[in-house]
Formats: C-alpha cells, sequence, structure tokens
C-alpha cells in the first residue's frame, strides 16, 4: 500500500442537487474504521462551476466525489486519468497527488465497479439488458452490464438524438446497442434493467421481471422505495438500490484516495463494507 500524505486530510462529494447525498455518512464510517483522521463534507457545485471551485483548494484536500451534472465537466481539469475514465469519458473521482512541487489531479471511475459488484452478488449475469437514461451513470451502466455478460443492451431515452455518446461507447466495448425513445419501453418482461433515471422519474413505466431472478437496479434512494421498484418487488422481482451501488463506488474512491489504486483493497475491507453499509440502513450483504 501506497503510503498516505498526512498533510491532505480533505475530501467532499461535489454536484447540484447534493444535500440529500448521503456520501459523507458513508466515507465517515469507513475512515472511522481505518483510523483515519479524514474531513468529508458535501458541497454545491452546479455545471460550469467546478474548474473555480478546484482551483481554490488549498494543500489539506486529498480528493473529491463527483456526481450529476459534474462527470463530464471535470475530464479537461485531470492530468491523468485511468483507463476506464479514458474508455467511458466519465470520472466520479478525483484525487490530488503532490509530485515535487506540482499537484496533479487524478481521475477515476467507481461507478462500474458500483453496479457490478451488487448484481454479481446475486448471481445474475444476464444476457440482454435494459439502460433507462443516457446521463453519465448511462455510460457506467452500459459499460456495468458488459462485463456482466450481457450481449444486447437496449437503451431507452427521453431524447435519442443525445445518444451519441453511448453508441460510440458501445462500438468501443463490442456490443450490440439499440437506441430507442422512452415512450417505446415495451410491456415485456424484463430480466435485468438499470435505471438511472432521478428518483420517480421511472415510475410511470411498465416494468416486469421476467421471473424469481430477474433483477432491477434502481440507481435512485431518495426517495425510496421508489414506485417502480415497489411494483417490480411486488411482481415476484429482485430489487437493488442506489445506496447498493453509492456504498461499492465509494468503497472504490477511498481505495483510489488510500493507495492510488482503486483495486487495492483495504485493509479488513470487509469490514469498513459492513460498517458502511450499516450507516446508510443497509444489510450486512447484498440481497435483492
Amino acid at each position: 500500500m501506497a503510503p498516505t500524505d498526512p498533510g491532505r486530510t480533505r475530501l467532499a462529494v461535489l454536484g447540484s442537487p447534493i444535500a440529500h447525498s448521503l456520501s459523507p455518512t458513508l466515507h465517515a464510517a469507513a475512515y472511522d474504521v481505518l483510523g483515519l483522521q479524514w474531513s468529508y463534507g458535501r458541497h454545491e457545485v452546479a455545471s460550469g462551476g467546478l474548474d473555480t471551485f478546484i482551483a481554490g483548494l488549498g494543500p489539506e484536500w486529498r480528493g473529491l466525489s463527483l456526481t450529476m451534472p459534474l462527470k463530464r465537466d471535470v475530464l479537461p481539469l485531470l492530468d491523468r486519468t485511468t483507463a476506464l475514465v479514458d474508455e467511458l469519458g466519465v470520472a466520479n473521482t478525483v484525487a490530488f497527488r503532490t509530485s515535487g512541487d506540482t499537484v496533479l489531479r487524478h481521475g477515476a471511475n467507481t461507478d462500474v465497479e458500483g453496479l457490478v459488484r451488487p448484481v454479481e452478488a446475486l448471481g445474475h449475469l444476464p444476457g440482454e439488458a435494459t439502460v433507462l437514461g443516457g446521463g453519465a451513470t448511462a455510460a457506467s451502466a452500459l459499460t456495468a452490464a458488459v462485463r456482466l455478460g450481457a450481449t444486447l443492451v437496449r437503451v431507452f431515452l427521453r431524447d435519442t438524438g443525445k445518444a451519441g455518446a453511448l453508441v460510440d461507447l458501445a462500438v468501443r466495448l463490442g456490443v450490440s446497442l439499440e437506441v430507442l425513445p422512452l415512450t417505446e419501453l415495451p410491456g415485456t418482461r424484463h430480466g435485468f434493467v438499470v435505471s438511472t433515471l432521478p428518483g420517480g422519474a421511472a415510475d410511470a413505466l411498465d416494468l416486469v421481471p421476467a421471473g424469481p431472478d430477474a433483477v432491477l437496479f434502481d440507481v435512485a434512494y431518495e426517495p425510496w422505495p421508489t414506485a417502480v421498484a415497489t411494483r417490480w418487488s411486488a411482481a415476484g422481482g429482485r430489487v437493488l438500490n442506489g445506496l447498493d451501488m453509492l456504498a461499492e463506488q465509494a468503497l472504490g474512491q477511498i481505495r483510489f484516495f488510500l493507495t492510488g489504486d482503486q483495486d487495492e483493497l483495504l485493509p479488513d475491507e470487509a469490514v469498513v463494507r459492513k460498517a458502511m453499509r450499516a450507516a446508510v440502513g443497509l444489510p450486512e450483504v447484498i440481497r435483492g
């Protein structure tokens, strides 16, 4: 494990809106287990304001978590990026690293792992996947679906004209992609759905599980449960919510902040994960 820089102890999550974010709760639980005296807050930063915010940070800052609408805004501000960021064109994590007298901004994406691990924990490997929405999280959802074994992904958007980045990504991933308007979401049964829509935006959609192994991963968590998740569960399907994703992507961020490698396991990681999940009211183990 790479040594930490004791002079850099502040972190925060940025985005708009951000008041509802439970990232500070998750990170505080992890740092307590790890024995780190790190401070993690939240700041409202709208699109167009990230450059100014970062420029005003002092040497005590270790890193940032980013949510909508900043995951693409951050790209031109980064000095180094992981291969996954380059592939997706989306970053949700910035770590500040000192190199001589220079502070470098390292960007990472932990959203994909935040989606993959909860589904893997359920033992669900879909051949086809449905993704709702076309924003930055949809790019991570598309990549996660491919990593989980999907060979065909159907993406439903309000405006199909904004699907260009997803189409390009699908080509790079080598997966078949169908782009369709959200109004044409079929009333057929689905085996695996990832909704990246804001909380409540999917409530009127006709989503029916194909069977007891079918999974709806609704990345919303406030308010919870959403109406669509309630209907899916009542119809016999399994449901994962945004807190499952948030906990796992936060764990990847903590790895990146601490070691510079989002794949390097933390000391006593099982204990850290348990504490993080308990802090936001999740069961000890992932279950749909």
